[in-house]
């Protein structure tokens, strides 16, 4: 708990198994957890098995590979289920350290932000924390267009460490997202979308062989689709088109 706010972590898994219960024992160590829910998305590997070994775990297997996108969706509808107040997503891969868990929830659970991301590049340390270059030259470039286009100064948009809020949560229409890893970016295009800010936090990159990561040729559909949500979040913002992904405001 923060402040009698539950606090759930969510981890969307795809083939965890060896570095799960290091992750989940760090996650645990942080004492405002409450519970955690960890969806399986049809892992060919000992994940959900060891999943379901862990405490204070739901776990959820899908039946059939959805995709990161629509892993997330599983995710958030679950912890939302559970009586979530603050959501934090935290990959079982151990890419990204759960230490920073308490500091994400206050941010959160005093009612200042509603959204929080942990972004590697703040604190100028992706490079020597192991980001490769070409990842990262890309990063800079899609973060410049993205800012430009969605009126926000973000460090970056990339990052898989995030917070919400409920009320946060409740107001996105996520199902209209990808299934894909774009779904990350038409998330916080959302937020934004909504007028909501989003902070930031400075996060220690970490790269090595168990830690997720996408290939060249899904980056770049992926940074195809970063520009395309930017496109379509400005053109929507002009009245010239509808999306039920940027509902109308009133």
């Amino acid at each position: 708990m923060f402040r009698d706010k539950k606090v759930i972590v969510v981890m969307p898994a795809y083939n965890a198994a060896e570095t799960l219960r290091k992750t989940h024992a760090e996650v645990m160590n942080q004492d405002v957890v409450d519970h955690v829910i960890l969806v399986d998305d049809a892992s060919p590997d000992e994940t959900a098995a060891i999943a379901k070994t862990l405490d204070d775990t739901t776990v959820f297997t899908h039946e059939k590979n959805t995709g990161y996108g629509g892993n997330q969706k599983s995710c958030y509808r679950l912890a939302l289920e559970k009586g979530a107040d603050i959501v934090i997503m935290v990959h079982p891969d151990y890419q990204y350290t759960p230490l920073l868990i308490p500091a994400m929830a206050g941010m959160i659970g005093s009612g200042l932000y509603q959204c929080v991301l942990g972004s590697r590049i703040l604190g100028g340390q992706a490079l020597a924390g192991g980001m490769p270059l070409w990842k990262y030259v890309a990063n800079r470039f899609l973060t410049l267009a993205e800012n430009i286009a969605l009126g926000a100064k973000l460090s970056e948009y990339h990052s898989g460490y995030r917070a919400f809020s409920r009320e946060l949560l409740e107001r996105l229409t996520l199902e209209e997202n990808s299934d894909d890893f774009v779904f990350d970016n038409q998330m916080l295009a959302q937020v934004l979308w909504h007028g909501y800010t989003i902070a930031e936090i400075s996060c220690p990159t970490k790269y090595f062989a168990e830690a997720s990561s996408i290939n060249l040729r899904r980056s770049i559909v992926y940074g195809l689709g970063c520009l395309h949500t930017a496109a379509t979040f400005r053109l929507c913002k002009m009245g010239l088109l509808r999306l039920g992904r940027f509902p109308t405001l009133r």
